[in-house]
């Protein structure tokens, strides 16, 4: 190999000085030393049209080189199309929940009437996958009635999502059958579900009642402004954007560059038949905007195959119908613009960097350092438009829209500041860099000769994973911020089974049932309400009641001794909030009564004289009872408590996979509105939910893109030195050396790369936290993760270009024509 990067050429002005018919001095030559022979504005469309015909017509290595480059950029615009269909696709399922949501959510709830009907929710859990439920009871004749739906079930019919029809008739739905009651009737249409892989039901009943269900007299959306997301939520939307989007860019980007060093030799010899240095230019960007104009049509082709297919997808408890994604006709004619600009800009810079004559082409040699001073000015711009917040905003705070573009925009700077150091950082690493095996030197000095097109080709990566590295920042800690404890006893519990507290329906009678349960180790039951002291008032505050035998009343609080009768308070609060002894409470919500008709009858209970004061449990990870009244069945009437909830948590055999699933069935037998859960110490807040889970599904598809990526440039690279395989291969260099070669050659960019982009993204993520105004914390195994990803890529490209490696190590690799 030689240690430059200069090609035969001739000297500067040869050809144009040589006189006759020599190449350039011709009439026909159009020069660009001569202003009045420049081309007219027919001329540069020539030009330009002469460009696209070598894209689609330059024999079998022009369409090799243009499929190459429309199959990358069809990548990056199918993942541009699916993010232009973002708000389509948010409008269409906010609409659908809508059409199912009662309108009066939030409103006073009305009278009944001939119009209205009862709801209780039936919401339960399958296999990790959420079922949504509702029971319906009609008032009268004219019922509204949800979308989806043709008519409110009858009693005992059930009318069922398809993807839960199907369920419910596999195997599987076996377990699932007791929680869907009734027959099934009907099927919900598309109008009523959030997408297709939706499990839902509505069930028919005659038996509701106001006490536990709410009346409806209609669906729709809701009246009134939406509450907007706080700063923090709205700051992790902006940079998710910014950094599943950006390496996108950087993609099509580096595919538009395929074939780049075939494709000067050709405007070499172009030189020889007349043309100049800008038509050659011109020429360039005609073939540069074909392969672009290609992938347009490709990646169109690509977007619309995957959207078909996304019905048959969830990630996350996420699931679209193919008309949910409609790309925003505004955006879609932005990108069919902007991607063969970029195309077009691509080329004429890296043209710049090179000097096409009519004997050859003479590119900048090694020597010339790449300048490392404006390549950190991003960085500090984007640093620089950080900093007016980094006093984090005001407590419950948003973003306008002047700060939403501020904040991607310096995200975006500072990004784009890696991606313009890591071929500096590359050259530097690999000028310095000798000795080692055989298959390392063969790479270093192929990067030394040319480090440019590897750091291109990497170059999505390390801002994938920058940019990933910020988010996880800045996603644990907004995580922890919208995160709240839950709460479970002192028991060494794995579900807990929550129902509202009904008459003659207390705790006791649900632990009985699932004591009986497949799978079901032990149990504890805890009833909890409220009680107003009888002469407070309505406004009046009230005090917690949590009935419970012995065993469970020892899981909350440091309990001596207990009999059966006892009753005790709890001192751990302010001494002016701490239940009286002997002070008479009203057992059920007075206000409830008044509101039914039945003011008055409010059961009377006098705490005992002799209540004595107990500590609660204060373990983080436990549920402390920090005030309040605990008392035994017996010393209460529990089946009054008709304003709480009884929970029954449960310990299970770990050795029965179903015992959840056989739990919630025996929950549901006792009351469809019965949650089961896993017991956990916390629960997330839905915004934030709903945001993880989509960043989890645009993360699976930026994965997808940049293997791609890496492959298609990889497999470009090898075509272009296929020659020289051959040429080692034939001189007795071994096959394995040159695979590991090729290992090594695409290792040391991405191990840089990701050095440079781990440092870069903690750092981003840490100035983040503090616009969030969320205490700072890094998971360094998450981020370690996520580095990891360099070497796995690593791997997975080579494995992939093994094959057409070794088909191009062949003798007949020496052919020439």
């Amino acid at each position: 190999m030689s240690g430059t990067r200069t090609e035969p050429r001739a000297a500067d002005g040869a050809a144009e000085a040589e006189a006759g018919g020599t190449p350039g001095s011709g009439p026909d030559s159009r020069t660009a030393h001569d202003p009045a022979r420049r081309p007219s504005l027919r001329g540069w469309f020539d030009d330009i049209a002469m460009g696209l015909r070598f894209a689609f017509g330059g024999g079998r290595e022009g369409w090799l080189r243009t499929c190459l480059t429309s199959v990358g950029v069809g990548v990056g615009v199918a993942v541009l199309l699916f993010a232009a269909s973002v708000p389509h696709m948010m409008e269409a399922q906010d609409a659908r929940k809508a059409s199912w949501t009662p309108t009066s959510t939030f409103q006073e709830e009305p009278r009944k009437s001939d119009q209205t009907l009862l709801s209780d929710t039936a919401n339960t859990e399958f296999r990790g996958e959420s079922v949504r439920g509702r029971i319906l009871d009609p008032d009268g004749e004219q019922p509204p009635v949800p979308a989806g739906l043709e008519a409110i079930p009858e009693p005992g019919e059930v009318v069922v999502s398809p993807k839960l029809r199907e369920l419910l008739r596999s195997s599987e739905g076996d377990l699932l059958k007791p929680r869907v009651p009734g027959e099934i009737t009907g099927t919900i249409s598309k109008e009523g579900l959030a997408g297709p892989q939706e499990l839902a039901f509505y069930a028919g009943s005659d038996d509701l009642t106001s006490d536990t269900a709410s009346r409806v007299d209609g669906y729709g959306p809701q009246e009134g402004e939406s509450q907007p997301l706080p700063a923090a939520l709205m700051l992790l939307i902006v940079v998710a954007c910014v950094v599943l989007l950006l390496p996108v860019g950087a993609f099509i980007a580096a595919a538009v560059r395929f074939g780049g060093e075939r494709r000067d030799r050709r405007l070499a010899a172009l030189r020889l038949t007349g043309a100049d240095t800008r038509m050659t230019r011109r020429i360039a960007a005609g073939e540069a905007a074909g392969g672009s104009l290609l992938g347009l049509a490709v990646g169109g082709v690509f977007f619309l195959l995957l959207r078909e297919s996304a019905t048959a997808v969830r990630v996350q408890g996420l699931s679209l119908y193919s008309s949910d994604l409609l790309p925003h006709p505004g955006l879609t004619a932005l990108l069919a613009i902007a991607v063969p600009g970029c195309a077009i800009a691509v080329t004429l810079l890296a043209l710049r960097g090179v000097v096409i004559e009519p004997l050859g082409v003479v590119r900048q040699t090694p020597t010339r350092k790449r300048r490392l001073w404006w390549r950190v000015l991003p960085m500090l711009l984007g640093v620089a438009l950080l900093l007016p917040y980094l006093g984090g905003f005001a407590e419950g705070e948003t973003q306008s829209d002047v700060d939403t573009f501020q904040l991607a925009a310096a995200v975006v700077l500072i990004l784009v500041g890696v991606t313009a150091l890591l071929p500096w950082l590359v050259e530097s690493v690999v000028r310095r860099t000798r000795g080692g095996p055989v298959a390392l030197q063969l790479a270093v000095r192929r990067l030394q000769l040319d480090s440019g097109t590897s750091a291109r080709a990497v170059s999505g990566v390390t801002v994938a994973i920058a940019g990933a590295i910020a988010l996880q920042v800045l996603f644990g800690a907004v995580q922890e911020d919208e995160t709240t404890l839950s709460g479970g006893p002192r028991f060494d519990s794995q579900l807990l089974v929550s129902t509202p507290a009904q008459e003659h329906a207390t705790a006791e009678a649900l632990r009985a049932d699932l004591d009986r349960s497949q799978g079901v180790r032990e149990t504890i039951a805890l009833t909890s309400s409220f009680a107003i002291p009888a002469d407070a008032g309505p406004d009046g505050m009230e005090d917690s009641v949590t009935v419970g035998d012995c065993a469970s009343l020892r899981t909350l609080a440091k309990i001596d001794s207990c009999e059966p009768g006892d009753t005790f308070v709890v001192t751990d609060s302010d001494p002016g909030a701490t239940p009286k002894p002997g002070t008479t409470y009203a057992m059920d919500d007075p206000a409830g009564d008044a509101k039914s008709g039945d003011k008055g009858r409010a059961e009377r209970w006098k705490l005992p004289e002799d209540a004595r004061p107990v500590s609660s449990h204060q373990a983080h990870d436990d549920f402390s009872v920090t005030s309040g009244i605990l008392t035994t069945p017996e010393a209460v009437d529990d089946t009054r408590l008709t304003q709480g909830y009884s929970d029954v948590h449960v310990r299970t055999d770990p050795g029965n996979e179903d015992t959840t699933e056989h739990v919630r069935n025996t929950a549901a037998r006792f009351s469809m509105a019965a949650d089961t859960f896993n017991q956990t110490d916390t629960r997330v807040s839905q915004e934030f939910a709903a945001i993880k889970r989509g960043i989890y599904a645009a993360s699976a598809a930026l994965l997808l893109l940049i293997g791609a990526s890496l492959t298609i440039s990889t497999l470009e690279q090898l075509r272009e030195r296929k020659r020289l395989l051959s040429v080692l291969v034939a001189f007795g260099t071994r096959r394995s050396t040159l695979g590991w070669s090729v290992f090594w050659q695409n290792a040391i960019p991405i191990l840089l790369g990701v050095a440079l982009a781990a440092a870069t993204g903690v750092g981003l993520g840490l100035l983040l936290l503090q616009l969030a105004g969320v205490p700072m914390s890094v998971d360094w195994l998450a981020i370690g993760g996520l580095a990891s990803l360099g070497g796995l890529l690593i791997l997975l490209v080579t494995l992939l270009s093994a094959p057409v490696l070794w088909r191009m190590m062949r003798p007949d690799g020496l052919r020439t024509e």
